[in-house]
């Protein structure tokens, strides 16, 4: 059993999204791109206990925060047709001439379509069960699949769960139905607890989950364990019993039944006897759901015999301990759907890896969101889902699709180091080499300490630099990025017109020098000042101290050779994190200013004040002379 397909409207920061899903998947993208919302759709629409809640969703779940019916302006003899606050369907509605029309409350829609069902899932739905293919991301649409190759058609079932605003209740609400039911019957059909518990759709919340995991709260994981085993543990009202004998701080001398004393004769000045006063204390409400709430398990701290609250251990003793009972949860169910979200958190990365490969072995599906390259690396190309979502609310998918010259051997094997940061970036810069992949974040953080209100740090501006190795291979690299719908950039030496043009074809803005190289860029563009107190703060190593005996006095010569011993090494980044802002070459003070500008562009207004740019102060020119 899989989800392979989720259509969701109108849910949070996501106004339409159709996401296709494989067997095993990890859900990437830049912060607040709508992952975890994927996982809370799934879970409003499959997990067994979320509409246990009370409302099931309220208002910030609606796209925009809209849940209330809106009139729409529908002018004489037309209909509205804008974009904003008042533009949503009016199907159905007949215009009325220039006047205020009431349109249909804003409705979420969550649409599941579930595939490889069990033999007892089809027994149980078989009325609503319709026919995938797999080929086609498809329900097959003809009513006799007859002769089809089976691994192309399936069976499968759509759940559609909607969630809306009751003005006569003053309440939101929300229901799951079979979607055949919606579409082809008169009246619409739950998808009720039972069904879902059929489904074994499972939430792991990787910063709420642990916290009520050993707790006997309904839903915890736990409660899951125990009623999956079918254990009703008849403890409660033996339970109540021996708490309610037990008053907390009965005796005198500690002082508080004095005090609960005076309270209980002042109140007999108000009250006849027979209400039955008497105020004094005990451990609980001493009701079945408030101790649901307060019994949690307490585990041994260390190697000591000191037991705490199971919540109150390190965040990844929690999270291993989460996967255990996940693990067995799993093993009893057999057909389960797993969700994690963030399965890194606090734990090393070999735990990291085995979280994920447990999961994958135990779940008939486990889909992930993450940050971590150790999570990542352990995901095909069609495992990772790369979501990108626009201004308009709309979320899509896109695909890695490998450049026929990057193979995916270089792929996986340069994966951390070069692919994965980028994948989890909004915005790319794709440098020529090592030196230019070190050297340029260090630029434009130091232009920003030394001048914030004109310059912002690559960090600031949600750039990360990703070394291609050559310039050769930044065309390849960033029709990848461009491809994941990634907003890319360049950054090389200047290139031949082929090589220049593969390049601009690929990326949004090329940062390209006329110089041979990033070291000539940044010799010839600095000062005599930097360059001697840079040269007298090194030690050199020993071949280079030889022929440079006083390297102040040969500041120029000896900066060079060392530039080129630790290339691809730091050393031009060490160079410009020492320099002052007219110290720093013109060339590369003007990229960080286009790179921001085009990352953030300036107001009109702003740039018709902006002061001429690239004009260079006089005693920097003279201070470039060579020695």
């Amino acid at each position: 059993m899989r989800a392979c397909r989720v259509c969701i409207s109108d849910f949070r920061g996501i106004k339409a999204a159709t996401i296709l899903l494989p067997t095993h998947a990890v859900l990437i993208g830049d912060n607040n791109t709508g992952k975890t919302t994927v996982l809370e759709a799934l879970d409003l629409t499959l997990g067994p206990d979320r509409l246990n809640r009370r409302p099931p969703i309220d208002e910030h779940d609606f796209y925009q925060g809209r849940y209330l019916a809106q009139n729409v302006d529908v002018p004489e003899g037309g209909t509205n047709e804008g974009d904003g606050a008042g533009q949503a369907e009016v199907a159905g509605l007949e215009a009325l001439g220039g006047e205020l029309e009431p349109q249909d409350a804003p409705r979420i829609e969550i649409e599941v379509a579930i595939a490889d069902l069990s033999d007892e899932q089809k027994a149980r739905f078989g009325e609503y069960i319709e026919f995938w293919d797999s080929v086609a991301d498809r329900f097959y649409d003809q009513p006799d699949p007859a002769g089809v190759d089976p691994e192309h058609i399936t069976e499968a079932l759509r759940v559609t769960f909607h969630g809306w605003y009751d003005a006569e209740e003053d309440d939101f609400e929300g229901k799951t139905y079979f979607t055949r039911s919606l579409t082809e019957g008169v009246n619409p059909v739950e998808f009720r607890k039972k069904d879902k518990q059929l489904c074994g759709f499972l939430y792991l919340r990787s910063l709420r989950t642990g916290s009520r995991a050993l707790s006997l709260e309904r839903g915890s994981l736990l409660d899951i364990i125990l009623r999956q085993k079918e254990v009703r543990p008849q403890m409660w009202e033996d339970t109540i019993d021996k708490l309610s004998s037990f008053s907390v701080a009965a005796d005198p001398e500690l002082g508080i039944s004095g005090v609960l004393e005076s309270i209980n004769t002042a109140l007999k000045k108000y009250v006849p006897k027979e209400w039955g006063v008497h105020p004094h204390l005990k451990v609980s409400n001493l009701t079945r759901e408030n101790l649901r709430k307060v019994i949690t398990a307490f585990i041994a701290t260390g190697e000591g015999e000191h037991a705490a609250p199971f919540y109150r251990q390190g965040t990844g003793t929690i999270n291993m301990l989460v996967l255990a009972m996940l693990s067995q949860i799993a093993a009893d169910k057999q057909n389960v759907i797993f969700a994690m979200e963030e399965p890194e958190t606090a734990i090393p990365p070999y735990a990291q890896k085995r979280i994920v490969h447990e999961i994958r072995s135990l779940a008939s599906q486990a889909i992930f969101t993450s940050h971590s390259p150790y999570v990542l690396e352990e995901f095909a190309l069609d495992e990772t889902i790369v979501l990108g979502r626009d201004r308009a609310g709309q979320m899509s998918r896109k695909p890695i699709v490998l450049p026929p010259n990057l193979k995916l051997k270089v792929y996986r094997q340069d994966f951390r180091t070069r692919f994965c940061e980028g994948l989890l970036s909004r915005r790319v810069l794709i440098a020529e080499g090592e030196t230019e992949t070190t050297a340029f974040p260090v630029v434009c953080r130091r232009l920003s300490e030394l001048n914030p209100g004109k310059y912002r740090s690559l960090e600031a501006m949600g750039v990360c630099t990703l070394n291609a190795g050559s310039d050769s291979k930044i065309p390849s690299m960033a029709k990848l990025f461009h491809g994941l719908g990634k907003r890319t950039f360049a950054l090389c030496d200047k290139q031949d017109p082929a090589n220049e043009a593969l390049i601009d074809a690929e990326v949004e803005l090329l940062l390209m020098h006329d110089k041979h190289g990033i070291e000539a860029l940044v010799l010839e563009g600095t000062t005599r000042a930097a360059l001697e107190r840079f040269a007298g703060t090194l030690e050199f190593p020993p071949h280079l101290a030889a022929k440079f005996p006083d390297p102040v006095a040969q500041a120029r010569d000896a900066v060079s050779d060392y530039f080129s011993w630790t290339k691809g090494n730091w050393g031009i980044a060490d160079f410009i994190a020492q320099c002052s802002e007219l110290e720093i070459p013109l060339w590369l003070r003007d990229a960080c200013e286009r790179l921001m500008q085009a990352c953030d562009p300036a107001p009109v207004e702003d740039e018709l004040l902006a002061a001429p740019a690239n004009v260079d102060p006089a005693p920097e020119a003279a201070d470039n002379e060579a020695d």
